[in-house]
């Protein structure tokens, strides 16, 4: 079996597969990436046994066709410090030897048999559906995954959560600090459905998508997922179990609201936050007259700050307090100019929206508040 295959391309799509596998597998095969050569077309394939991914790229001079595995440590240092140029893969089919031969030189490795590889479970015919243009998915994970949990307990609450209506889709996530509850008006489906994708294939998504165009189709039982974009697919397993019922949390009535500009409540809060508590990173917003005053304190060490923004508040003067490095991760995934801030009381929680929303998104974020002293 030979083919030729630029060198770029080839490490560009190993790095991506590659990001799948984990640092301690089941099966040592997992270590490797699984090659399949077929119609001038190379597949790869690499997986932690709950999340696959594949790929695909044209390769030219080919000759023959099958399957082989390749530990991909090593394959992609090798071939990440050639230039870019083709190379050539040479496979003996019967001993796995592997000839990787390039411009000024070669390398020689073993590959592994292929038919220990598992291969993930397609499933049935009765899979749901969810089409959805590419843009939309990564702005809506980009705005939520940030607030999943981690929490061995509540299992579901690990993930991010689909919510499909026949009149819009809502992807959220909570970790019981913030929740992100973002809608997307122009994404419906069929009937109702709902799943919750993990962290993982998430996050592979993430990478994925700003390289892709046009729709993603998200095919899904109550099971496992797979979602085929462009050149990749990916599939999972998702997580089971109940998702709470999110829009009870978000509170509807709330008198008092702030417009602040972004950046410039992201830019105090970084300044301010050097001076907050190790142990809670409390941040106090205190307004008043059309001014929004960030402060933050740590009396074991008699240091402090205090710095003042302009905002839109004609409201009687409140004070509020939230842990700072969340309220830092809330501002960084909203892309918008000016943010508006509803608040009811210091006890209840903060409902952060971007002020001018699209026609298309409805996004809320939910903040807890902090006890603050007195």
């Amino acid at each position: 079996m030979k083919f030729s295959v630029s060198s770029t391309a080839l490490c560009n799509r190993l790095q991506t597969v590659s990001r799948v596998q984990s640092s301690k597998n089941s099966l040592a095969i997992l270590d490797c990436i699984l090659f399949e050569l077929s119609d001038g077309v190379l597949s790869m394939m690499a997986s932690d046994s709950e999340t696959t991914i594949k790929t695909t790229l044209s390769v030219g001079d080919c000759d023959g066709g099958g399957r082989f595995a390749i530990e991909s440590k090593q394959l992609i240092n090798s071939i990440k410090e050639i230039s870019d140029q083709p190379i050539v893969f040479n496979i003996n089919e019967e001993t796995l030897q592997i000839e990787i031969n390039y411009q000024n030189g070669k390398y020689n490795l073993m590959g592994q048999n292929a038919a220990e590889y598992p291969i993930p479970v397609s499933g049935d015919d009765t899979y749901a559906q969810l089409t959805l243009p590419a843009n939309l998915l990564l702005d809506g994970i980009n705005r939520s995954l940030f607030a999943t949990a981690d929490d061995d307990l509540r299992p579901q609450m690990n993930g991010v959560y689909f919510d499909i209506t026949p009149d819009f889709t809502t992807l959220v996530a909570s970790d019981g600090h913030k929740l992100v509850r973002d809608r997307l008006l122009s994404v419906h489906g069929d009937e109702a459905h709902a799943f919750i994708m993990p962290k993982k294939p998430a996050l592979l998504l993430k990478t994925v998508l700003p390289k892709e165009e046009g729709d993603v189709q998200i095919s899904f039982n109550d099971r496992s997922a797979k979602i085929v974009l462009g050149t990749y697919e990916i599939s999972s397993q998702l997580i089971e179990g109940r998702y709470p019922n999110y829009n009870s949390v978000i509170p509807t009535d709330n008198p008092f609201r702030i417009r602040v500009d972004r950046m410039a409540l992201i830019s105090a809060l970084r300044r301010v936050s050097v001076f907050a508590s190790a142990a809670s990173s409390l941040i106090k917003l205190h307004i008043d007259n059309n001014t929004l005053t960030v402060s933050a304190q740590d009396l074991d060490f008699s240091t402090s700050a205090e710095e003042s923004i302009m905002c839109e508040y004609d409201g009687n003067p409140m004070s509020i307090g939230f842990n700072g490095p969340y309220l830092l991760e809330v501002l960084n995934s909203i892309t918008c100019q000016d943010i508006v801030l509803e608040l009811a009381d210091p006890s209840r929680a903060g409902v952060i929206v971007p002020a001018e929303q699209s026609d298309s998104e409805d996004l809320i974020v939910l903040l807890m508040p902090m006890m603050l002293q007195d």
